[in-house]
């Protein structure tokens, strides 16, 4: 009987310079390299038991790879399609185990405050949805709709009845504007709180600078050298800080540091200084307002909502601080630490820029929309628990 003979290979020269890297490539992937020397040794001429041969291969593979080639080209050296293995769970019980991680823990009856893979496995398997399924699996399946269940976040309703009016003042301030008019050149916005019990935390050991591979080292044990208040104001347009170290918190100390500001230029001759404080006890309600108008005819103190200090700027700043600052902790005593919040605070004004602040009423009332809808369904779902 006639011998078959091995199917010819022509390549052009972009074929083989693809082929060789793909072939001496230390990157690629070990079966793909086999098939380009497979096809870079049958392009020369040889026979198909020589390359067997050179490369250490069974002669059907050789066989088989060189007329994929020879029929298909270079693409015919990727795998074929194929159907893989059959599904082991259905999409009714991938669906399942998702609505089930959708449920608080408590009202399904398990005593657990959130949910972990393991355990929504096993509660999978405990309400039948699948005869089997492991934590693995579970995670996979939340990670397509990147669910989370074992994460929470804490939130807040509002609870201030002028809620918009007084956010929308604060709002209106930071895009310099009040009552409908533009302020004017000679009118400023101040931004001011307290940041409360900064302590100095003096290391048993001294800290060791990070190195080759290794992170900055902070010794866990410490002794405690007291604790102070930060308090700042800052200027929301033109990113100016002022601020000043007191022994605790209270109406003098805040007192001291509006005096600090409206005491110098361009503050002191200014129209119209607009503070924007919290519903702190240093500075809460209309007596707080008017002890400021008092001392300072032309300072004009507004207040954010209640439990919305995150509409107040000077609480960025604060975070600045405690990251660039504050943490790791590793003072000898409450002298460095002011020292270190003074010389931070020339630092800052020396490069610093107002921060974008993008939230504005618009976004606001989009807000208050979601919560109101939120709010409604809240309603709606312990209706319908109490009358069942």
């Amino acid at each position: 009987m006639p011998v078959a003979t091995a199917c010819p290979i022509a390549l052009t020269a972009a074929e083989r310079v693809r082929l060789k890297k793909m072939a001496y490539g230390y990157k690629v992937e070990h079966r793909l390299r086999v098939r380009a020397q497979i096809v870079l040794h049958a392009a020369r001429g040889r026979s198909n038991a020589c390359i067997a041969r050179e490369t250490g291969l069974h002669l059907d593979t050789v066989r088989a790879w060189r007329g994929r080639v020879a029929h298909g080209g270079l693409p015919a050296l990727a795998d074929r399609k194929r159907s893989g293995r059959p599904a082991r769970f259905t999409p009714v019980q991938i669906a399942e185990a998702k609505a089930l991680a959708c449920q608080l823990p408590a009202e399904t009856g398990v005593p657990l405050s959130r949910w972990s893979c393991p355990e929504l496995a096993r509660e999978a398997m405990q309400r039948g949805t699948a005869t089997f399924v492991s934590a693995s699996t579970m995670r996979r399946w939340l990670a397509e709709d990147a669910l989370k269940p074992w994460q929470h976040r804490s939130w807040i309703f509002i609870t201030d009845p002028c809620f918009r009016t007084r956010a929308e003042r604060v709002l209106d301030l930071y895009a310099r504007t009040w009552q409908g008019q533009a302020l004017g050149e000679d009118e400023y916005v101040i931004s001011a709180d307290e940041k409360t019990s900064i302590q100095a935390r003096c290391r048993c050991h001294p800290t060791l600078a990070p190195g080759q591979a290794r992170a900055m080292r902070v010794n866990h044990t410490y002794g405690r050298g007291g604790a102070l208040a930060y308090l700042a104001a800052y200027d929301v347009h033109r990113a100016r800080v002022f601020g000043r170290c007191e022994p605790r918190t209270g109406i003098d100390p805040f007192t001291a540091l509006v005096a600090q500001v409206m005491s110098q230029e361009p503050y002191a001759s200014a129209k119209r200084v607009f503070w924007i404080v919290d519903n702190g006890s240093s500075h809460r309600g209309q007596k707080a307002a008017d002890r400021l108008a008092a001392a300072f005819p032309n300072a004009v103190m507004v207040h954010t909502p209640v439990h919305a200090s995150w509409l107040n700027q000077v609480e960025i700043f604060f975070s600045v601080v405690q990251r660039k600052v504050v943490q790791p902790n590793d003072f000898t005593d409450l002298t460095q630490v002011g020292d270190r919040l003074r010389a931070f605070e020339d630092r800052y004004n020396a490069t610093a820029q107002p921060f974008q602040w993008r939230f504005t009423t618009s976004d606001l009332d989009d807000l208050l929309a979601r919560l109101d809808r939120h709010t409604a369904d809240h309603q709606a779902k312990s209706s319908t628990v109490l009358a069942a």
